[in-house]
């Protein structure tokens, strides 16, 4: 029997807080069960698996990641929405670096499907660029671009990959204009006349 008190979502809120501290890897059912000082028994009660806990926290993760970047590109389009987006994305995944992580984890479908976050942020992507015009397949292609290039900068900097002594943050004002200029003048899809 669960131990009273002990909820799925305080479970839920607990494995999100310390995947950020423990980092991701470092989550374990046991780790949930020291953070409340009970045994692994009584987290067993709310939860089935360390991979189940991991799906716990990518989803919550996700909803969380997705309410921020919904807040930074209301009312905004094109270069505006984009640097909402991209602030908002790097922001999260850089103070947040293990729930960050268990967005990009691959879920089964049965999960992925049912995780309202995870559907958000596909969306707010796809909206967010589709200001620039841009349609299929290269509104896909795009989006990869742009996902390619805030998560590397992001999990660069998050590692203190970045070694000289520039401003970061001059760096990032660059990266977001290129992207832009790249977005504004995006070429046409393969077939595609100009």
């Amino acid at each position: 029997m669960p131990r009273q008190g002990l909820t799925a979502e305080r479970v839920s809120a607990a494995a999100a807080e310390l995947a950020d501290s423990l980092g991701l890897e470092r989550l374990t059912v046991a780790a949930v069960a020291r953070y409340f000082g009970v045994a692994d028994a009584s987290i067993y009660g709310h939860v089935r698996s360390r991979e189940a806990l991991l799906h716990q926290v990518a989803v919550r993760a996700a909803a969380a990641f997705a309410d921020r970047l919904a807040l930074a590109v209301a009312g905004c389009s094109r270069r505006q929405a984009l640097i909402g987006f991209a602030d908002a994305y790097r922001a999260f995944a850089v103070t947040h670096p293990g729930q960050y992580a268990a967005t990009q984890l691959p879920l089964p479908p049965e999960v992925g499907r049912n995780s309202a976050g995870h559907l958000r942020m596909i969306e707010l992507s796809y909206a967010t660029l589709r200001g620039y015009g841009l349609e299929e397949p290269a509104l896909t292609d795009a989006i990869r671009f742009v996902r390619s290039t805030l998560h590397g900068f992001a999990t660069l900097e998050r590692a203190e990959g970045f070694g000289h002594p520039r401003d970061l943050d001059a760096s990032w004002r660059g990266v977001l204009d290129a992207v832009h200029t790249a977005l504004d003048n995006w070429p046409p899809t393969e077939g595609e006349q100009p």
